[in-house]
């Protein structure tokens, strides 16, 4: 039973503990960031200890072009939550560029254009007249709102990387849709997204490959008066990744503590790549949600040699074919 108290309905973003896991959804600069082709699934249980909360679902393909240094790209998105199957749905498209700006270091603006769609079921939410009234009927106050809503958006970005460092920018809902079921205006703040972080071999000797390394990364999100900060460190022996997440700083007023501890592994098989984690709740929530669940998939297929330069892959945990 689900009821509704407000005129206007406000959601969060949907968001991925694994998400350099869920590239194009990070960044549409890392469109064509692998030598080839790549397909990624993700899927994500948010809170399974609450009843139909979120769950979200994403599928994506890019390409890299490397006869115009180019990426593209594309994504689908869905997250829906409640027993009134409260539903965000995104289908894009994703382009990029290459730029080598000298022999270390490489930049990659991106962008992203999408159609974007609100959904509620109101046959399945239970209004106060009905609760008054005794009636199983929808209450006639549901006529006001819309099923769903449409609209456009587009989000840039920008990479900068070399073969150890890489630190990016994004920034989402350029175009701010209007989200509100209500008719009235509800308009989807942009959001600010900063990450980065370092590759750091390990038993390297004369600047040969290693098959083990530390990587320490960090992922700061802004989006209307909220603020979210994460910290993390990945530790890779090919073909095994390990990987640990926290979310908030102590001390911090402006940025909730004590969000949530992630734990990542991952393991590569030839040119697949699986990925699990697992959020533990630490804030006032903790015993009460179960914590997140996360599944990522990735396929890489059709690798070629450039023609013109050795290839340098970004240095991001998970977003290549080889950790």
């Amino acid at each position: 039973m689900g009821l509704l108290v407000t005129k206007l309905c406000f959601s969060q973003d949907p968001q991925f503990t694994q998400f350099y896991a869920s590239p194009l959804y990070l960044a549409p600069s890392f469109a064509g960031s692998t030598k080839g082709k790549r397909i990624v699934s993700n899927y994500r249980n948010q809170w399974p200890a609450l009843q139909k909360a979120f769950v979200t679902y994403s599928f994506s393909y890019d390409h890299y072009l490397h006869t115009v240094n180019s990426g593209i790209g594309a994504i689908f998105l869905r997250e829906q939550a409640g027993n009134g199957n409260l539903s965000t749905t995104n289908i894009g498209l994703t382009y990029s560029y290459h730029i080598k700006l000298n022999h270390k270091w490489r930049a990659i603006p991106g962008l992203k254009v999408l159609y974007t769609q609100n959904g509620l079921d109101f046959q399945n939410l239970t209004f106060g007249d009905q609760l008054i009234s005794g009636q199983n009927t929808s209450s006639e106050n549901a006529a006001a709102y819309h099923d769903h809503v449409k609209d456009v958006d587009a989000s840039a970005s920008a990479l900068f990387y070399s073969s150890k460092l890489w630190m990016g920018v994004t920034v989402d809902h350029l175009l701010r849709p209007n989200e509100s079921l209500s008719g009235q205006e509800s308009l989807l703040p942009m959001r600010y997204s900063l990450f980065g972080g370092m590759k750091i071999p390990i038993n390297s000797k004369y600047n040969r490959h290693t098959r083990e390394s530390l990587s320490p990364a960090l992922h700061f999100m802004k989006q209307g008066k909220n603020t979210q900060m994460s910290l993390g460190l990945y530790w890779h022996y090919n073909p095994f990744m390990l990987g640990l997440w926290y979310r908030g700083i102590p001390l911090v007023k402006d940025i909730p503590s004590n969000d949530a501890v992630a734990l990542l592994v991952g393991y590569q098989i030839d040119q697949f790549t699986v990925g699990y984690s697992y959020d533990v709740t630490v804030s006032n929530l903790a015993g009460l949600t179960q914590g997140a669940h996360e599944i990522s998939l990735t396929f890489n297929f059709g690798k070629y040699e450039t023609p013109r330069e050795k290839w340098v892959p970004t240095p991001c945990p998970g977003i290549n074919q080889d950790f």
